[in-house]
C-alpha cells in the first residue's frame, strides 16, 4: 500500500508551505499511519518544503509517550512491527479535531486514540 498518495502529499505540502511562511497553523491531520502489530501511530499534518522526506505530526511509538515531531517518510517505509508487518495508512480515518487537540488527548492518555 502506498503510504502517501499524490493527493495526500499535496495536502501535506499545502500545510508545509503555510508553516514555512510563518503562519501559526493548527491543521487537522491529513493522514493517519499505524503499525497493525506494534501499537505505533502517526497523525501527520505537513511536509517540510525544503526536505520532502520530512513529515511533521503527532508520533506515538506505542511506549506511552506520544509527542509532536518530525519523522522521515523513508524510515517509515522500512519499519516493521513485532510480527514483520509494515506500516499501513488508515483508509477510514476522518480527522475530527486539530492536531493540537489530538496531542493534548494523547499526552493525557499516554497514546493516540484517534
Amino acid at each position: 500500500m502506498e503510504l502517501i498518495t499524490a493527493e495526500i502529499r499535496g495536502a501535506l505540502l499545502a500545510n508545509g508551505r503555510r508553516a514555512a511562511q510563518g503562519e501559526d497553523i493548527d491543521p487537522l491531520p491529513v493522514v493517519k499511519l499505524f503499525t497493525p502489530d506494534a501499537n505505533a501511530t502517526w497523525l501527520l499534518t505537513e511536509v517540510d518544503v525544503e526536505d520532502p522526506d520530512m513529515l511533521f505530526g503527532l508520533c506515538d511509538l506505542g511506549v506511552g509517550s506520544p509527542e509532536l515531531g518530525c519523522v522521515s517518510l523513508a524510515e517509515l517505509q522500512h519499519i516493521l512491527g513485532a510480527t514483520g508487518m509494515s506500516i499501513e495508512r488508515d483508509l477510514w480515518f476522518e480527522p475530527k479535531q486539530s492536531l493540537s487537540a489530538y496531542a493534548r488527548e494523547a499526552v493525557a492518555a499516554g497514546y493516540i486514540s484517534a
